[in-house]
Order: structure tokens, then C-alpha cells, then sequence
């Protein structure tokens, strides 16, 4: 599926700080990057990195004043699907060294805080259908709304609450994975159909020897998904980190079907 996306950051930074995006499409396989485009005002020294193992592709620099950050590409997500119920779940000693840390709990995702729960709503199920289950537990428990969360709700919290935003239902999707011991972890998508358009977050599992993207809150499709950055949980794939205080002057999300 071929996709335009768009990213337009205006943030004030006063006093001058360093920052790190990640709004850049992820190198990852089966995902073709065909054009892209960035334009920085006032121009400024930035630095674009890609992580070895995520193919996620920071951008950083130190900046000052107000500055615009347009982002711009054509991609091929190639043909994402579903994941199936059948989908195996591995033995740990079964898993590759890298997916292993995917397992433990992290800063918003105690899943540690979960495994009585999870065996007892799942625990008859495995693999595909067990993630399929949880993701329908959360869209039957947990309401979309905003002005509930911050950025500092946990899994924990969004348990007790039973509603928040898309990085909410992520992290207690991956809470509750986790503590099935499937390795979860969460993603930073353009995600196409998404109403008012946004960074998406999702996240994904690993299961029959690879990763499967899903979307807890079903408000986007898995092949409109447009992959940008990876990690344990939001802390890793924010789209904007700076070591000091900055300002949202404007931002805007674009993505559209080609």
C-alpha cells in the first residue's frame, strides 16, 4: 500500500535546548521509503541516525527560537496483515536474545502487576488468539477519551480508570502480553483513516518468529500503518524529546493514500 505522509512541528525552544524527533519513516523490511523530503526554518545543524536493530532513524540537534520541522515521504508498507489466531507463541528459550527484553515490565508497562489477571481472563488460550482476546478485552473495558491520561498513566492506571487515548490502550495491551509471556512492544505509526490525524501509537507482538502489529484501539488499519519508531514503551518512541523546556506553537499530521 503506498502512502503519503506528512509531519509539520512549529515548537518554540527558549532557552536554546537539545531535542531528538522521530518523525522520520523507520528502515525496516518490507517498508520502502520512495521519497522524502525535510525542511528545517530557520535551518538549523541537525543529525539523522538509524538504530541498528529498529531501523528507527532519529533526528537531533541543538535548537533556539522558534522553529518549523516539515517532514515529508512516499513510502510502500508492502502488505501488512492481520494477526492470525493461530499464530504460535514461543518457548523463552526459543526467542532470539534481542526480543528478550520485550518480556519485562518497563516505566508505563508493569506487567508484573498483571499475571493473576491474565491467567485468569486468558489463561485457556495461547499465541494469536490469546493477544486477539486481550486486545477484544480492552475495546469491551476501556472507553477512547480524551483529557483522561497524561504522559505520565501507566497501565496500571488506564486498568483502574478504563479509559484514555491510543498510548494508553497500547501500554495495557502490552502490559497484559507481557504478562501472559508473550514479548510486547510499542510502536510510533502515521496511521491512514485516523480522525483528527495523528503520531499513532500501537504496538506490536512476537509471535511464529516475527513481529505482528496491532491497533488496540481499531481506529486505523493495519496496512495504513506507517512505521517510525520502536521500543519498550511511549518512553522510547516519542516523537519529540528535549533535554530542556519547549513550546508547541503548531503541528500538523497528514497522511493519505496514493
Amino acid at each position: 500500500m503506498k502512502l503519503r505522509v506528512r509531519s509539520e512541528l512549529v515548537y518554540r525552544f527558549d532557552p536554546p535546548t537539545d531535542a531528538i524527533f522521530q518523525i522520520h519513516v523507520a528502515s525496516w523490511p518490507g517498508l520502502r521509503v520512495l521519497e522524502e523530503t525535510l525542511v528545517v526554518s530557520p535551518e538549523a545543524d541537525f543529525r539523522l541516525d538509524e538504530t541498528v536493530d529498529l531501523g528507527t532513524r532519529p533526528l537531533r540537534g541543538r535548537l533556539s527560537g522558534t522553529v518549523s520541522v516539515i517532514y515529508e515521504a512516499l513510502v510502500d508498507n508492502g502488505r501488512l496483515k492481520g494477526l492470525p489466531p493461530g499464530a504460535v507463541q514461543h518457548n523463552w528459550t526459543d526467542l532470539p536474545v534481542e526480543v528478550l527484553t520485550y518480556l519485562w515490565p518497563s516505566r508505563y508497562c508493569g506487567s508484573d502487576e498483571f499475571g493473576r489477571f491474565a491467567e485468569r481472563e486468558f489463561g485457556s488460550l495461547s499465541g494469536g488468539a490469546r493477544v486477539l482476546a486481550i486486545v477484544g478485552w480492552i475495546a469491551g473495558n476501556v472507553d477512547y477519551r480524551f483529557g483522561v491520561s497524561d504522559s505520565e498513566t501507566t497501565a496500571a492506571r488506564t486498568f483502574i480508570d478504563r479509559a484514555g487515548v491510543c498510548r494508553d490502550f497500547t501500554h495495557l495491551g502490552i502490559a497484559l502480553c507481557r504478562a501472559s509471556g508473550i514479548p510486547a512492544r510499542a510502536v510510533s505509526a502515521y496511521a491512514a483513516q485516523m480522525t483528527p490525524p495523528d503520531f499513532h501509537a500501537v504496538f506490536e507482538v512476537w509471535l511464529s518468529n516475527g513481529w505482528w502489529l496491532i491497533d488496540p484501539t481499531g481506529l486505523a488499519p493495519i496496512e495504513g500503518l506507517v512505521r517510525i519508531a520502536s521500543g519498550r514503551d511511549a518512553a522510547d518512541i516519542a516523537f519529540l524529546s528535549t533535554q530542556g523546556a519547549c513550546e508547541m506553537v503548531r503541528q500538523a499530521i497528514t497522511v493519505e493514500a496514493v
